[in-house]
């Protein structure tokens, strides 16, 4: 399973240990993802998405999941999170 928030995208960085003697050598830091159920009001039905911390501060933050999906660019979203998306535009048109 990949390190990677569903819903912004968000992933692993590289940096670096500083040791006190200012050795530095390669670490990885890594989003603090967490697994939730989030409820689609348009859809009326709950999903499950891998999703880091900050992501769904900022999602509760919007509105909900319909809001925050629906001002989000495809790029960011992972292929779940893209087919509610599509779902949600659909309902949404009729």
């Amino acid at each position: 399973m990949s390190r990677i928030c569903e819903l912004t995208g968000k992933g692993r960085q590289v940096g670096h240990n500083v040791s006190h003697a200012n050795n530095k050598t390669k670490r990885v830091f890594l989003p603090n993802l967490q697994n939730v159920t989030l409820l689609s009001d348009g859809l009326e039905r709950s999903f499950r998405f891998r999703v880091s911390t900050h992501g769904l501060r900022s999602v509760e933050h919007v509105g909900g999941l319909d809001n925050w999906l629906l001002k989000t660019a495809d790029t960011k979203l992972s292929p779940r999170a893209l087919k509610v998306k599509r779902e949600l535009a659909r309902k949404q048109a009729a």
